[in-house]
This record gives C-alpha cells, sequence and structure tokens, in this order.
C-alpha cells in the first residue's frame, strides 16, 4: 500500500501488529498479473523495490544477503552439483548465484508467473542478468506440475517462495517435499524459505517437522536483511544424504575470489547460520 508518499507492507495474519515501510521517490509499474498484484517503485534508499501482493520480495540495496544465502548455503553443501532447478525466484537473483559456480551444467528455473520475470528483466537488471546466461533454461509454469515429471534429476534444488498463504501454501507442506526428494539425485541438496524465528516459530516448527518426516537431515539457518519483516528471514537446509552435514560447507573459494563474487555469504557465515539463539534452538532443535 502506497499512502503519503511512503509504501507500507502490512499483514494482519503474517505480522500483526507490525509494519514495514519505504519512502517511495516514484513508483515504476503496476500491475495485476493472472496470479498477483505486481508493483515496483523506485524508493528514496533502497534503489528500486518489487513487490507481489503486497509484499516486499527484493530491494537493490540488500537483496544479496537473501540470494546469497539460499542459494549458496545449498550449493556448498553438496559434493558436485551439476544440475540445479530453482522453484519461484521470478526475479533471476538465485539464478545470478548458482551460476556463479563453475561446476554446474544447467540452471533450470520454473515460475509459474511471467510478469515477475518480464518486470525484473526492466526493472532489477543486476538481479535479472541471469537470463541471459548460457546455462539457464527457463520454464513457465507450476512447479508441483513441473517436478512431477522428474526423477532422480537435480541436484540442488532451491524454493524461492512467498508466504504461506495463498498458492504458495503447498510449498511448506510434506507432499511438497516428497516431490522435491523424488526429483533429487542421490545426495541431492534442498534449501527452501523458512520464514522469521521472530515470528513464525509455530510456522517453523511445523515445516521442520514435515521436512524430517522425508530427508534425513535437516537444518534451519537464517540470515539478516533489512527490508523484510523483523529484519531476518531463515531456509530450511535438507539433504538426502543421512551423513551429510550442511553446517559446514565441502566447498569454499579463496578469499580473492569469495570477495570478487559475494557481498554476504562466505564459509565463517556459512557455518555461523546454523546457530541460533537459545530461545529459538530450544524450539527447535530439542
Amino acid at each position: 500500500m502506497v499512502k503519503d508518499g511512503w509504501f507500507a507492507e502490512i499483514s494482519d495474519t503474517m505480522w500483526p501488529g507490525l509494519a514495514m515501510s519505504l519512502k517511495v521517490e516514484k513508483i515504476l509499474h503496476v500491475e495485476q498479473s493472472k496470479y498477483q498484484d505486481v508493483l515496483v517503485f523506485k524508493s528514496t534508499n533502497y534503489g528500486n523495490v518489487l513487490v507481489l501482493d503486497g509484499a516486499i520480495q527484493a530491494t537493490e540495496r540488500d537483496e544479496f544477503s537473501y540470494q546469497e544465502m539460499i542459494t549458496h548455503l545449498a550449493m556448498n553443501s553438496h559434493p558436485n552439483p551439476k544440475k540445479v532447478l530453482v522453484i519461484g525466484g521470478g526475479d533471476g537473483g538465485v539464478l545470478r548465484e548458482v551460476v556463479k559456480h563453475d561446476c554446474v551444467e544447467e540452471a533450470v528455473l520454473c515460475d509459474i508467473d511471467e510478469a515477475v520475470i518480464r518486470v525484473s528483466k526492466q526493472y532489477l537488471p543486476d538481479m535479472a542478468q541471469s537470463y541471459s546466461h548460457e546455462k539457464v533454461k527457463v520454464h513457465i509454469g507450476d512447479g508441483f506440475q513441473f517436478l512431477a515429471d522428474y526423477q532422480n534429476t537435480f541436484d540442488v534444488i532451491i524454493t524461492d517462495s512467498s508466504d504461506p498463504e495463498g498458492p504458495a501454501e503447498s510449498l511448506f507442506q510434506k507432499p511438497y517435499f516428497e516431490l522435491l526428494k523424488s526429483a533429487l539425485t542421490e545426495k541431492g541438496v534442498i534449501t527452501t524459505q523458512a520464514e522469521s524465528i521472530w515470528l513464525h516459530l509455530k510456522i517453523i516448527q511445523d515445516l521442520k517437522k514435515a521436512c524430517h518426516e522425508v530427508f534425513p537431515v535437516v537444518e534451519y539457518a537464517y540470515t539478516t536483511i533489512p527490508t523484510y519483516p523483523s529484519g531476518q528471514i531463515g531456509f530450511m537446509v535438507c539433504s538426502k544424504d543421512k551423513d551429510a552435514n550442511v553446517k559446514k560447507p565441502i566447498h569454499v573459494w579463496d578469499n580473492a575470489k569469495e570477495k570478487k563474487l559475494l557481498r554476504y555469504y562466505n564459509k565463517r557465515v556459512h557455518e555461523a547460520a546454523f546457530v541460533l539463539p537459545t530461545w529459538a534452538d530450544e524450539a527447535l532443535n530439542c
């Protein structure tokens, strides 16, 4: 909602009593796609901002913390990720991070809404640059239906979903993770957006339980990002390999390459992301 020169992200169900606001310099794009409201505005301090159904998805200033963490926590927990699938993520940010790994032979994106891809190419070019990469393939359609056609195919699957309301609710339930598991190769790894410990601890507990019923290794990690409600967002990292330790990266870049490629993620942050505050650790790991 934009009022008096400010955009306010308000939800009585996902973060009652809390609002996130950004000052608007200029509204750049408004559209009702087949699936959702799409808004892009230029903010005074955070660059261009993509909003879907009233919720901030990405800002140019801080998007890298989310994109890098949801991607590299999974990619660096797999011994040799050659084929990678991104569900959602139409802004292109996760794809941008995936193709930084030289071992990747194919990066496939499946997003249900072509409008997000089209708008991101125009207004979020640093994120959407990935669409021109030779290893990238794009499928417009439903992630559930797409996954059902694949068995033992992908080494890593990253689900960049919105909050568990409406169509995205199914992406937080056991049948979805069963589809993910069947589409993964033997030592396959997934990450999925897993909400904030400050706002959604019960959702995270239920999500971890659903994942544990499917995967032998399930861990919650998090990152900081100022323009998401509470300034924190988490990820569930799961592996088909019962002996995997996703808390420690298998692969590490040397310091020079790490600084060249990344702005948030590094091998120390990878390990630290799984260290939870006492109250959250007790709720999720005891």
